[in-house]
């Protein structure tokens, strides 16, 4: 087999031969033709002799009964080892994984990095305990941003919660946490001070990691189950039940005034509600004023319209608007 450059000095730099490495991606190309039990042969000796990927690889076979006998346990060790080294995929799926078994308390160090680092399961799972104030102190304003961030990602239970929220949550503090979801989104916020430190080491290369399915988590909004992690889309995975990550009523705050006006700015048309409001959220950040008007979400088939108002009058709406499309996002007055 030819192996370039990047191969050769990616094995140099795991201590593995070039042959080896070449092992652990005859493993991947076995899974991805449906040909397990070869992939599983080709991944065990080397994730027995310390290599993550391999490692990694094992825990999601085991997770996902692919060749092997499904055995959660098993799984959460060959993630352990994985993350030990270094491996963040390895981390953060055994970090879902503890959840899923009911180990929350000492799984949620683990599901704080990977919020911070994107994974948008562990951001519904987290944004969701900042809100009940479980396992960790409530903050709303930091629930919110990680909430907005997995709607954004596309996960529908997690906007599904932005809606429950938005009942409790008061104005400002959603305000505060969508400015904070775009520094999270820029890789900017630092939404867990008091997580611990992630592994210094970086990942191994993706393209020696089994590209398994990611399970989306079924939509919640009262006790629905939070689905378990994978890797990337590739066969199709059955769904087994998880735990519950819910969100808890909370007393309703006093109802702001209303404020007046017929006018109002659509920002844009979205397919996903959490498009919507991730373009909410990075408005605010840039255009000045924006965050004094409400934001409208607005159902109308298969769609969903951002509105901003109300505003008093056509003129008020077109100055609005004139500065959003100054920040260079297009928009149009409309009367409601």
């Amino acid at each position: 087999m030819r192996h370039g450059i990047g191969t050769i000095a990616l094995a140099a730099m795991l201590g593995t031969s070039a042959p080896a490495l070449a092992d652990v991606k005859a493993g991947v190309d076995a899974w991805q033709q449906g040909d397990y039990t070869r992939a599983i042969n080709e991944w065990r000796p080397l994730a027995e002799a310390g290599d993550p990927d391999a490692q990694f690889n094992l825990g999601q076979a085991y997770k996902l009964g692919r060749g092997v006998q499904a055995d959660l346990k098993v799984a959460l060790d060959w993630y352990r080892k994985a993350a030990a080294q270094g491996h963040l995929r390895a981390e953060d799926n055994m970090g879902l994984l503890m959840f899923q078994q009911g180990d929350r308390i000492n799984a949620l160090p683990y599901l704080q990095r990977a919020a911070m680092r994107g994974e948008p399961r562990a951001q519904y799972i987290v944004g969701t305990a900042l809100f009940n104030g479980d396992l960790i102190a409530k903050d709303w304003v930091r629930a919110y941003a990680l909430m907005s961030r997995a709607s954004a990602s596309g996960l529908t239970q997690a906007t599904t919660s932005l809606t429950q929220m938005d009942k409790y949550i008061p104005e400002d503090q959603r305000r505060q946490g969508l400015a904070m979801a775009v520094s999270i989104e820029k890789g900017k916020g630092d939404v867990m001070a008091s997580a611990p430190a992630a592994p210094t080491r970086p990942a191994p290369s993706a393209v020696r990691a089994a590209e398994i399915p990611a399970s989306t988590p079924a939509p919640v909004a009262k006790a629905k189950p939070v689905q378990q992690a994978a890797a990337t889309p590739q066969p199709k995975a059955e769904p087994k039940p998880q735990p519950k990550a819910e969100l808890k009523p909370q007393p309703r705050p006093a109802p702001a005034p209303a404020a007046a006006g017929d006018w109002r700015v659509q920002l844009g048309a979205f397919g996903q509600e959490g498009s919507a409001r991730a373009l909410w959220g990075r408005l605010t950040a840039k255009v000045g004023g924006l965050s004094a008007y409400q934001p409208y979400l607005v159902r109308v088939g298969n769609v969903t319209r951002l509105q901003a108002g109300p505003i008093a009058s056509s003129s008020d709406a077109e100055k609005l608007c004139g500065r959003i499309k100054a920040a260079g996002s297009d928009c149009f007055a409309t009367k409601k």
